[in-house]
């Protein structure tokens, strides 16, 4: 199954999210999945990229602004918000970006 989320035809916006961590876990993967878990059932979602390799880069896809504002205001996340600036981060800059084109290849795996 491929990691690259299946978005909709677009317009569609993209949060991208970019970090440095700081020296340890602080218990920021059980954090990091709950998240993508309470992300995944917010309306609006429509997938999810991360990598991290040095920096991290983590892209959510939400279908409309007011989506993402919803998903910057829940409870939960802003818990994981102020944790990121007190434990898990050097530095991060959140992007925001209307998706207007979009297009790929996947290989048929036959």
């Amino acid at each position: 199954m491929s990691e690259i989320a299946r978005t909709p035809q677009p317009p569609y916006y993209a949060v991208i999210f970019t970090s440095e961590r700081t020296d340890g876990d602080y218990q920021y993967a059980e954090m990091s999945d709950e998240m993508v878990k309470l992300a995944s059932v917010q309306p609006g979602f429509l997938g999810i990229e991360s990598a991290r390799e040095g920096v991290g880069i983590t892209v959510s896809y939400w279908e409309s602004l007011e989506a993402i504002q919803q998903w910057k205001q829940n409870e939960r996340h802003l818990v994981a918000q102020r944790k990121g600036i007190t434990d898990w981060y050097l530095a991060y800059k959140t992007r925001v970006c209307k998706v207007e084109r979009d297009y790929g290849y996947e290989k048929s795996l036959e």
